[in-house]
């Protein structure tokens, strides 16, 4: 089997080919720079790390795009190792989506990219490296290199008064033994923002402001559940698209790679914590302060009980009686295979490991019904990039026959969390032509063949 990192290497004249900025392009000013670099970290005044960021922080800057308007960014590599920037959830053509599967040229080490591109949808993404990792935790997704990324309508009626950016993010990673001895990797240290609880600034609320929380899971590995204590979060979009019927809920789950926009009625004066759920990794550090104006006091932490969370009540409740066109359904069995005592564990689609695993190709402009079959022990968030899907089961027996008459609707996203020994079913059309790459957004599952293409003209 062919490792994403021995690819890498062999794609090695492709990447120094890179995106030089000449001509009349070099002329033009960029929107926005972003500069690739090694930093030593503060996570708290007892965790420092070294890693490598987005212009000296993680997370890094928050780039504000207007839907529909070109925009220009120059990222240069100050690395000594070629890096590439993916921009998730963007509609982008193959050469400046960020993956390197699909023909985006990696940057050269020290060398400078410039990307112009028109972003679309509107909406709450992000950007983060797409390398290799294999079993180096400090590279990669492991590292720092992650950002908000927020494309603006061209109408905002601006339904709140404070909003917010937050990034969930585990660190420190080392690989410890499962019950069948494969390695995956562990976590010392869980932060919002880069920091620790208690040791970053506060977020800074007055009373009956309505506040917009932007929540990104940006961790290697792990799926995450945030609450606020003293407060209801209602959900109005996911992966950036707003949801079809927002809900009023207790807590957040976000698996890697997924995005909750939720406002919060600020009703309730005091001192709390926006935290992780599980204890473990609370007490890891996963946690932040939200200070009203004029309160004080030690911070309140209200522990649930449980922990709680459905894509089903997002979607539409009353579905209009036209079904929506028939969709062509792709098979895509997911398995493991054990490699040995000590190593990770390789994956497989339909039986291959990427790069030999494949489908037939696509048509332009046809619907179709990607049938994740999970027959291993993992949950599994999975990434389609380039498009946003339709997500129409959820957690389903393996097998079942799909019923389109209680299919979910209108429920849009572009990473779905597929629960262990269970099918889910999502559809999209076939409507951004080029390499098309799927993969788990676990970094050890896609460094070890969890990633399949597809290629339609």
């Amino acid at each position: 089997m062919i490792s994403r990192r021995d690819f890498l290497e062999r794609s090695a004249l492709i990447a120094l080919a890179g995106r030089f900025p000449s001509g009349a392009q070099a002329e033009v000013t960029p929107d926005y720079t972003l500069e690739i670099a090694d930093t030593t970290l503060e996570l708290s005044p007892r965790h420092r790390l070294r890693t490598t960021v987005y212009n000296g922080a993680a997370p890094g800057p928050v780039l504000r795009f207007r839907e529909g308007r070109a925009v220009t960014i120059e990222v240069t590599n100050r690395t000594e190792r070629a890096e590439i920037v993916h921009w998730h959830g963007l509609f982008l053509p193959t050469d400046v989506d960020g993956a390197m599967e699909e023909g985006t040229p990696m940057i050269p080490p020290r060398g400078t990219a410039r990307l112009t591109f028109t972003p679309r949808p509107a909406g709450f993404r992000w950007y983060h490296t797409h390398t290799s990792a294999m079993q180096d935790l400090t590279r990669a997704q492991y590292g720092g290199q992650h950002g908000f990324l927020l494309i603006e309508p061209s109408a905002d009626p601006g339904r709140y008064d404070r909003e917010f950016f937050l990034a969930l993010h585990d660190w420190s990673g080392y690989l410890a033994a499962n019950e069948d001895g494969a390695m995956n990797p562990s976590y010392a240290v869980s932060t919002i923002n880069g920091k620790v609880l208690g040791a970053g600034e506060p977020l800074r609320v007055k009373p009956s402001e309505r506040v917009l929380l932007h929540v990104l899971n940006s961790s290697p590995t792990e799926v995450h559940w945030v609450a606020l204590a003293g407060h209801a979060l209602q959900v109005i979009a996911l992966d950036g698209n707003a949801v079809p019927t927002p809900q009023t809920v207790p807590m957040l789950r976000l698996a890697p790679g997924e995005r909750v926009c939720a406002r919060v009625q600020m009703n309730n004066p005091g001192v709390w914590i926006l935290g992780e759920v599980r204890k473990h990794v609370h007490a890891a550090g996963m946690g932040i302060v939200v200070e009203y104006a004029g309160a004080s006091g030690t911070p309140r932490w209200q522990q649930p009980s449980k922990l709680l969370w459905s894509y089903e009540p997002f979607a539409e409740q009353h579905p209009a009686s036209e079904p929506p066109p028939e969709a062509t359904p792709i098979p895509l069995l997911i398995e493991s295979r054990f490699r040995g005592h000590g190593s990770m564990e390789a994956w497989l689609i339909n039986g291959k490991s990427y790069p030999d695993t494949s489908v037939t190709p696509l048509e332009s402009g046809r619907r179709y019904r990607l049938q994740f079959i999970n027959r291993s022990t993992d949950d599994h968030p999975l990434h389609l990039h380039r498009h946003s899907f339709e997500v129409r089961t959820v957690g389903a027996a393996i097998g079942s026959p799909f019923a389109p008459e209680t299919a979910l609707r209108g429920l849009k996203k572009d990473v779905v969390l597929v629960d262990a020994r269970t099918q889910t079913e999502v559809e999209f059309v076939a409507d951004n032509p080029g390499a098309t790459l799927m993969h788990c957004h676990q970094q050890n599952h896609m460094d070890l063949g969890f990633m399949l293409l597809l290629r339609y003209a």
